[in-house]
């Protein structure tokens, strides 16, 4: 049978990572996400369409006498720890380079932060294409503004995220992961314009119209450091040179016969159309044209596995069995290679999609997959720990 990952309740994760800490000044938590269209454009000024998840990782922060910064997870053995001072680009390897290059890279933008021990819960399914990255480090991101006594704004944490996982923990990002994580609302999408970096909300509420959006996490091998996103990135930005513009966003589907290269017309054709076809989403979206909305997933999904040659075989056979059993629509999501695909299917029909996704896995050998609730949620944000006394939450701040 599929697993299904729920995502835990809040108040009881923050509350025994708090116990791990002498005096702890609060517990903050950071989304996964997952991003209904737009795959691979924030790099290339396109338009993305993320929602925030349940899942969440969480990160308890209390204060130090010393500038050491220490870090220690509920998911790893061995902690981490070292002066502020020391943390530079390539001074820290492992789960441990997330959390330190956010310190980093928020003192590079001018705080001053104290020594502190920090210690996370991860529940966003790692290598499952949901950013659980990101989740990471922006919940890090807001524990350690916490501990600072600043608040640099979201999207100045943006950024800052941004730097930490691309320069310290080595893995290129876009931006649409530590966006998608900090400036989420419940039920909403969140339509991001990465030519000048602005956002608008957008109604996400598929359960009005009987829907429901499901995320299967084929638990295929996933991960941004290897090198297909980054030679995706190359191919993108080597096809914008050939075309004399400063991205993709600046062309269209007429302008792709001046590329001679095979592969990099293919590539910049993903994103003309990925680009085209969010638009077009968020139209459907605000007339409540469900089935436009499927049709758009389901071309964004071949889009992805023949011009960009992001899919799997297991993403693949994710989506066939999903619109072969009800799904309006499906698709990989993430920066491919593995990793999560979702379905919008009726209600009703969320357990047969996934028992008979887990079926087909089973019949190839494969393992079963996970199985996500994916009700568009909350941001990151401080979570309320029970009142040591009496028992009732305290205000978060």
């Amino acid at each position: 049978m599929a697993e299904h990952v729920e995502p835990g309740d809040a108040g009881e994760i923050a509350g025994a990572l708090a116990a791990r800490l002498v005096d702890p000044l609060g517990v903050f938590a950071a989304p996964g996400r997952v991003n209904l269209i737009g795959e691979h454009t924030d790099y290339n000024a396109g338009l993305c369409l993320p929602i925030a998840l349940p899942h969440a990782t969480y990160a308890a922060v209390a204060g130090r006498d010393d500038d050491v910064l220490s870090v220690a997870s509920a998911q790893q053995h061995d902690g981490w720890a070292a002066p502020l001072g020391d943390i530079s680009p390539g001074s820290v390897e492992g789960w441990a380079a997330y959390v330190a290059g956010v310190a980093w890279a928020l003192r590079e933008a001018g705080h001053d932060l104290p020594g502190m021990d920090l210690v996370v819960d991860g529940r966003v399914p790692l290598g499952s294409g949901l950013s659980s990255s990101a989740a990471l480090i922006c919940s890090a991101a807001l524990a350690m503004c916490a501990a600072a006594g600043v608040e640099p704004g979201r999207q100045a944490l943006v950024a800052a995220t941004m730097r930490a996982e691309s320069e310290v923990a080595g893995a290129p990002t876009g931006g649409l992961d530590q966006t998608a994580a900090l400036l989420g609302e419940e039920g909403h999408a969140l339509l991001i314009d990465f030519r000048d970096h602005t956002s608008r909300t957008v109604p996400w509420k598929p359960h009005g119209a009987g829907l429901a959006l499901v995320v299967i996490d084929t638990r295929a091998p996933h991960s941004h450091s290897e090198g297909g996103y980054r030679s995706r990135r190359e191919d993108c930005e080597r096809a914008a040179r050939v075309l004399g513009v400063s991205s993709l966003r600046e062309v269209g589907e007429a302008d792709l016969g001046r590329l001679d290269d095979e592969r990099l017309r293919r590539r910049a054709r993903h994103i003309v159309t990925e680009t085209d076809r969010v638009g077009e989403a968020v139209a459907a979206l605000e007339r409540e044209d469900w089935a436009r909305v499927g049709e758009l997933f389901t071309a964004s999904h071949a889009s992805m596995r023949d011009d960009f040659e992001i899919s799997c075989p297991e993403l693949d056979v994710v989506v066939d069995i999903a619109l072969a059993h009800g799904a309006l629509g499906a698709r990989m999501t993430g920066g491919g290679f593995g990793g999560s695909a979702i379905a919008l299917v009726p209600a009703g029909g969320v357990g047969e999609v996934a028992e008979r996704v887990t079926g087909a896995f089973a019949d190839r050998g494969w393992g079963p997959p996970g199985v996500l609730p994916a009700p568009a949620s909350a941001g990151a944000r401080e979570v309320a720990l029970p009142h040591p006394r009496s028992g009732t939450p305290a205000p978060t701040r």
